[in-house]
């Protein structure tokens, strides 16, 4: 079975991503892949003012993305621990 979407890393997240604590970096990988058969699972909620932006929550992180239908394309651009994403 081939993959819906493909799931594109900005380059600052590849960073981030590295930097998360061992405990966490498991869970949001996890999910990161999960978006490839599933860009707006339950839970996942669309950002204001966004164009088709959305947040899932991964414990204290969030992922923020966008969804591009046409070219079946998940574009993470952010990862933020919760402190950080609400400022």
């Amino acid at each position: 079975m081939s993959k819906a979407y493909t799931v594109i890393l900005k380059e600052t997240v590849q960073k981030q991503l590295k930097r998360l604590p061992a405990a966490y970096f498991k869970k949001v990988k996890a999910a990161i892949l999960s978006l490839e058969d599933n860009p707006r699972p339950h839970g996942a909620i669309k950002l204001k003012g966004g164009n088709n932006e959305y947040r899932i929550r991964v414990g204290v992180y969030r992922i923020l993305y966008s969804v591009q239908d046409d070219i079946l394309t998940v574009y993470i651009f952010d990862i933020y621990h919760r402190k950080q994403v609400y400022r």
